[in-house]
């Protein structure tokens, strides 16, 4: 059984406290070379979270272009991008622009988001709610247009006296189109009942590094039925542009007495379970041993044995050499479970 490894960047720029600065650009040329490690030393995919006003990680779309152009197989994912701030239309060109420039590598991660820093952020970016709206139903409707548009379905009127429509067109699509972007999109979802929408509506199912539900059982079990469940629903939907699940964890190998010094008291067996804006919600533990131990750590977790993808949440501050052995230790892990 072969499972896709990859690593997923939260993306926080470095901070000097002597200095009191962010460096941005180091984050950037970081990121860029995390993901040629991670390309040489065997991993599927790198993915990066995407956030506003904060020091992370904010504009998807050149980085992944920037990563294409130094990468020839590597995936390049989204973890998520917070349809709040995005204009569909727009983002659908700006992807399936990027995929093309990747030769098909993007795997397109969306959702509704998290909890940001800014408590007007959508409207400075021009975006309000209409009486009786969500965000939630915002980001559903955002979702099906974008779905739509790189899917190669008409979004606007041709002008039949315009010399300027492809082919005299009546009925216009987006472009540039990138077949196949639609197969790789992903919606990320942190409860069984979006899960499930997720399989009706078509999308891969990207699970939250977090669940905003907590029925007392262990993280990895809950998850487990909420991959499942999303399965049946996507089974039973008729769309043929999904079916694919992911899961996020941390994980570091053991392999040195250097990462024994800086990793070997990280981690915890323990969930993480309290409140997240209002409502209950826990994470899973954070897995460190031996390869062999980290093996058996994996090989019981049932979430992950259930995903076709596995992402790890890496380090990205200590530095793309650092992290190039990180990402070996990983690779070490999944070979000794013949998962690679």
């Amino acid at each position: 059984m072969q499972k896709k490894l990859g690593f997923l960047n939260f993306g926080h720029f470095g901070y000097d406290r002597a200095s009191r600065t962010v460096d941005p650009k180091a984050a950037l040329d970081d990121q860029l070379a995390m993901t040629v490690a991670a390309e040489q030393e065997g991993l599927d995919g790198a993915w990066i979270r995407v956030h506003h006003f904060q020091w992370m990680l904010s504009a998807p779309f050149p980085t992944l272009a920037a990563m294409a152009a130094q990468t020839s197989t590597i995936e390049l994912g989204t973890g998520v991008i917070d349809l709040r701030y995005e204009n569909p239309l727009y983002f659908a060109e700006e992807a399936a622009t990027t995929d093309l420039i990747s030769d098909g590598r993007l795997q397109l991660g969306i959702s509704r988001g998290s909890p940001e820093a800014a408590i007007d952020g959508q409207q400075q970016f021009g975006y309000t709610l209409a009486p009786g709206q969500t965000w939630n139903d915002v980001a559903q409707q955002r979702g099906q247009r974008i779905r739509d548009a790189i899917g190669g379905v008409p979004v606007a009127t041709g002008d039949p006296n315009s010399p300027w429509s492809p082919g005299g067109a009546t009925h216009l699509v987006t472009q540039p189109q990138s077949p196949g972007l639609l197969n790789r999109l992903w919606w990320g979802s942190g409860s069984t009942s979006s899960g499930i929408r997720a399989g009706q509506q078509g999308y891969n199912l990207l699970s939250s590094t977090l669940l905003l539900q907590d029925d007392g059982r262990p993280f990895h079990i809950q998850q487990a039925d909420q991959l499942r469940q999303y399965q049946q629903a996507y089974a039973a939907s008729g769309f043929d542009t999904g079916g694919q699940t992911a899961v996020t964890r941390s994980m570091f190998a053991l392999r040195s007495v250097q990462d024994e010094r800086m990793f070997g008291h990280a981690g915890s067996m323990q969930d993480q379970a309290g409140q997240l804006d209002g409502s209950p919600a826990r994470s899973g533990p954070t897995y460190v041993g031996t390869v062999e131990q980290l093996a058996e750590m994996l090989s019981e977790d049932e979430a992950v044995v259930e995903a076709d993808y596995v992402l790890f949440a890496n380090p990205a501050q200590l530095g793309p050499e650092r992290n190039r052995e990180i990402f070996a230790g990983w690779v070490e892990v999944f070979k000794h479970l013949g998962w690679k």
